[in-house]
């Protein structure tokens, strides 16, 4: 997303996926010119660092743990709690990989491009679209800090919304302006631009879904059950032994607790920080009780190791087991 840019005075700057789309419905570019843009497949694979038999290796060693903890579960064999964690990730694994496995990977040489002649309307209104400064190459403020990361949080679609939501308010206010005389035209002005300011005033966003996922009937159980499969994992562990009585409760509650929580808070489309009834609270208070009982969790991993049940160092007999030999 971040390797395709315009030519600036100053350098160069992103080139982000609303603002390609514009080009697009605009008739500027055509998609027929993708391959000049550095877009066509072969130029996408040719930026790709991560070798796909290296993929190979890591999709396999996963596929082999998970193989194994089948095989323990089958044989009544405890697991240990660092293990329990480490299979939680692997649904997380598998959606990455699965839309990943073709993705370009520490790019750095970019595709510069030239940007099509556009009116001085267009321009500000293409220039309107960028989602954040911060990844720009003109020498500007802190661009090219590590600290950047941070401001791809709001995401395109995000920024799609605000855009829609500022051009809303002008065109309301743009009838409210029919209303008002001409010698009050000045004073209407004023009036405004100052409730204009109001009603786009930037949020705080805590979390915000993709409303094509989030409505759909198809994508959004299934993302639900792969939010919920991280804590629903961790209680394969339910009957392992634990140093005290009070960490294994701790354990069994905070599993319960991260599926609860997560299952509650993606309920929520848009999460902000701003009073909207009771339901305020419950969308704040979800995510905060997630991230607190994967911190019990954590803690109960590494607190485990001072007293591990003898029994997760059991085994069994590999040799009967056809899938073993292959």
């Amino acid at each position: 997303m971040l390797a395709l840019r315009y030519s600036t005075p100053r350098g160069n700057r992103v080139i982000w996926p609303n603002q390609y789309t514009w080009l697009l419905r605009r008739g500027l570019i055509s998609w027929d010119e993708h391959d000049k843009w550095g877009l066509s497949e072969e130029h996408i694979r040719d930026k790709s660092n991560a070798d796909g038999t290296a993929k190979l290796i890591a999709l396999g060693q996963v596929l082999w743990f998970v193989a194994q903890s089948i095989m323990r579960a089958a044989h009544h064999l405890p697991f240990a709690q660092l293990e329990s964690m480490t299979l939680s990730y692997v649904p997380l694994f598998a959606i990455t990989y699965a839309f990943w496995w073709i993705k370009p990977k520490d790019v750095l040489t970019p595709s510069i491009v030239e940007l099509p002649i556009m009116s001085e309307e267009q321009r500000t209104t293409f220039e309107s679209m960028t989602v954040s400064h911060a990844f720009d190459d003109e020498g500007i403020g802190n661009q090219g800090s590590v600290w950047s990361i941070w401001s791809l949080t709001p995401r395109v679609f995000e920024k799609e919304a605000e855009d829609r939501k500022l051009q809303d308010a002008r065109d309301k206010l743009s009838q409210e302006f029919e209303v008002f005389t001409a010698p009050r035209l000045k004073r209407a002005t004023v009036l405004n631009e100052e409730t204009l300011a109001k009603r786009t005033a930037k949020e705080t966003v805590v979390a915000h879904w993709d409303p094509e996922v989030y409505h759909s009937k198809i994508l959004w159980p299934v993302n639900c059950l792969f939010g919920a499969s991280f804590g629903a994992l961790h209680l394969i562990c339910w009957d392992t032994q634990f140093p005290t009585y009070v960490e294994l409760w701790l354990w069994r509650a905070s599993g319960i607790a991260s599926i609860v929580s997560m299952l509650v808070f993606m309920q929520f489309e848009k999460v902000v920080l701003r009073w909207g009834g009771p339901l305020t609270l419950i969308s704040l208070a979800s995510p905060f009780i997630y991230l607190l009982s994967r911190i019990v969790m954590m803690g109960g991993v590494i607190a485990a190791f001072r007293a591990s049940d003898p029994k997760i160092y059991d085994t069994y007999v590999v040799s009967t087991y056809w899938v073993h030999i292959v």
